[in-house]
């Protein structure tokens, strides 16, 4: 079992974000997946530059470290993305890997993956970001098992760090125990199923324009 996490604090490890996923990843580790651990602060991924060489040949024109990032999830069974608050949203080192998304998601190429979310806070917006990043995993195709959050002050503090990290370490194993038994979520259904088919009717649309994944669809029998 293969699990990736992306961390988008320019704290790296170091930030409480990555104490927060550390939580996660450990208890994932110890319920049997293996975990590889991407730090955005450690790599460049540019913002998108609406070239459309992603649709057109599957692969992007911008020369970095997405490439890198792109493989790992499309080759994983789980994806955990973590990221701190930053004005009700993701980093901007964040946000420039999901908008370089644009490709697998055109072709929602992560279906059947499973998706959980991590988010700290300088007060209590987590659950804003956290469904967000929850509505980006889903929309591209993904399962999602859920998120933790904590806000800055709760992981200087002992006991309150205590308990947050329990929660943590409570999504690791519930995000491998949902890779390990195939577990499917009827309430996500309708929201995969609605952009599923609005990326279907683009691609057929833009089948000219968009030749890569017009063949991408036809290959695995879907139009």
């Amino acid at each position: 079992m293969n699990i990736v996490a992306i961390l988008g604090s320019p704290h790296g490890m170091k930030g409480t974000t990555g104490a927060l996923l550390t939580g996660v990843t450990l208890s994932a580790k110890a319920a049997g997946a293996e975990v590889k651990t991407f730090s955005l602060s450690k790599m460049t991924v540019k913002p998108c530059r609406a070239c459309d060489a992603c649709h057109r040949t599957g692969e992007c024109s911008t020369k970095d470290n997405f490439k890198t990032l792109k493989a790992a999830m499309l080759a994983a069974d789980g994806i955990i993305l973590a990221s701190p608050n930053y004005i009700t949203s993701v980093s901007a080192q964040m946000k420039a890997v999901f908008d370089r998304c644009c490709g697998p998601l055109h072709c929602q190429a992560m279906q059947g993956k499973y998706g959980a979310a991590v988010v700290t806070s300088g007060g209590a917006e987590s659950k804003v970001v956290e469904k967000y990043i929850i509505g980006f995993l889903r929309i591209m195709g993904c399962w999602t098992v859920g998120s933790v959050g904590a806000e800055a002050q709760q992981m200087t503090d002992e006991t309150a760090q205590a308990q947050k990290l329990k929660a943590a370490a409570r999504l690791g194993t519930r995000l491998v125990e949902a890779i390990r038994d195939k577990k499917t979520y009827p309430g996500q259904v309708a929201v995969q199923r609605s952009f599923y088919e609005r990326m279907k009717v683009l691609v057929t649309m833009r089948k000219d324009d968009w030749a890569y994944e017009y063949k991408y669809w036809k290959s695995l029998g879907r139009l």
